[in-house]
């Protein structure tokens, strides 16, 4: 094993603002805690919720790196006391609390998830954000089962792909929404089993369509605001609405007596606080239920660009224009 260097490039913001507040700075390479594992980063997800942080509006939970990034991908090079000696040199990917934006970052052990050989490593920099919160609230919050139809708003995000992807592996109809026939067609390509043009249709109206008047079973909701009647207007009866973001506002008006009289369920949730104990038996979870997907080819990420690490103005600028279709990577390598 090469002699690991002090000091790393990683990206970094002094003050919260536009895409061009992020510049490459130089740090310290971390130093892995006991259960932890430093990865030499070959790839870095970007996500919403990094969009989020560097607003302003989304801080690191407390410990956590405040350098942004929440999945990687890449080779295990250092370890900390407790991990397993088989994880050195290994190839996995990640979900993390922060730090993903560096040429190396810490993953606790019980998180990392091998990468196949026939995986690339951007492709699994991809999976792990999208697929722990799609497992977790589709599957876990949400409780869907073989048969249900699932309702999700951005059809084309890495999130919606993921939820169609693993929707349909699972036995799920998955209904989404998105801005555009172009957007449309593409959900479609991925795997949805019907793709609604919000832009112009009315979805709820759609919905009911689809569905013969009876709605869906389950609402994957990353909008909030005035979603939230229109996505409980979606549910059929004993229906659960899940909630993962609120980029359409954090105030919703409801008729409770409707919820009463339908037996609805509400829920939400945000991962990235959640404790290690909780992401290591979400990990375990994914690792039998879903990861043999991955493993057997059968589920892969879908890949819109992939920019340089030093580049990732360039690529959160490509987030927030709207445009993307799948999933945004960084490499560090």
């Amino acid at each position: 094993m090469n002699q690991m260097p002090e000091t790393m490039t990683a990206i970094g913001f002094d003050v919260p603002g536009g895409p061009d507040v992020l510049r490459p700075e130089t740090v310290p390479v971390p130093v892995p805690a006991p259960g932890q594992v430093l990865v030499k980063v070959a790839f870095a997800g970007v996500n919403r919720p990094d969009v989020i942080q560097r607003q302003g509006f989304y801080p690191p939970p407390p410990g956590a790196s405040p350098i942004p990034g929440l999945e990687i991908a890449g080779e295990v090079v250092a370890l900390g006391g407790d991990a397993d000696p088989a994880l050195l040199g290994r190839k996995v990917c990640a979900l993390v609390s922060g730090g993903g934006y560096a040429e190396y970052c810490l993953a606790e052990a019980a998180v990392c998830l091998p990468v196949p050989d026939d995986l690339p490593l951007a492709s699994a920099a991809a999976l792990p954000e999208t697929l722990f919160t799609v497992w977790h609230n589709v599957f876990e919050r949400g409780y869907a089962r073989d048969g249900e139809t699932l309702l999700v708003h951005g059809g084309t995000s890495g999130i919606g792909s993921m939820a169609s992807l693993l929707g349909k592996l699972m036995g799920l109809t998955v209904i989404v929404t998105c801005g555009g026939t172009d957007k449309c067609a593409a959900a479609l390509a991925i795997g949805a089993d019907h793709a609604i043009d919000y832009k112009a249709q009315d979805f709820v109206a759609e919905v009911a369509r689809i569905t013969g008047g009876r709605g869906v079973e389950l609402v994957l909701d990353m909008v909030a605001g005035d979603y939230v009647p229109r996505n409980l207007a979606c549910l059929a009866d004993d229906g659960r609405h899940v909630t993962i973001a609120v980029q359409g506002g954090l105030r919703a008006e409801l008729n409770m007596a409707e919820i009463m009289r339908r037996r609805l369920t509400l829920t939400g949730s945000t991962l990235r606080p959640r404790s290690n104990t909780f992401k290591a038996l979400l990990a375990q979870e994914i690792a039998a239920y879903a990861w043999p997907f991955v493993e057997s080819g059968v589920l892969r990420p879908v890949m819109d660009q992939t920019f340089a690490l030093r580049d990732a103005a360039a690529a959160h600028a490509r987030m927030e224009a709207g445009a993307h279709i799948g999933k945004i990577v960084l490499a560090a390598g």
